[in-house]
């Protein structure tokens, strides 16, 4: 028995230096990214700005203020969601909402008998009507 419960301490121990090292490892990933991404703001700051629109050159910590600005006022970096998993999700039919589209769709079958006997006859007329109300002579 005291072998099992020293197995279960050991694994949970092993769990939680993983998830420690894991969070370690990604906040260092993290801070190495953002200081990557203000140095590589700087080289192409200074690099296309003063001489196209003839500013000054900047330094890092000019480069990450920008960056921080930048957010501040266009929200970049931030969710990136796709457009088209939005627009799919929306079009989805959600199952509580198609209680009654069977019935809603089943006079359908009569449409082209319709179009026939009146649909076209009535389609003409109305076209008529518009022609006559926008050429009152």
């Amino acid at each position: 028995m005291s072998e099992y419960i020293e197995h279960r301490v050991k694994s949970r121990v092993e769990k939680y230096f993983k998830a420690f090292f894991k969070i370690v490892i990604g906040g260092i990933i993290v801070i190495i990214l953002v200081l990557l991404f203000g140095y590589v703001t700087m080289l192409l700051w200074n690099w296309l700005m003063p001489e196209l629109f003839g500013l000054v050159t900047i330094d890092y910590w000019q480069a990450l203020g920008i960056i921080i600005l930048a957010k501040i006022l266009f929200g970049g970096l931030g969710n990136h969601k796709s457009r088209k998993s939005d627009n799919k999700s929306k079009r989805r039919c959600k199952p509580r909402y198609n209680i009654g589209l069977k019935s809603d769709f089943s006079n359908w079958k009569y449409y082209d008998k319709f179009w026939e006997e009146e649909g076209g006859k009535a389609f003409e007329a109305y076209v008529k009507r518009e022609q006559d109300e926008d050429n009152p002579l």
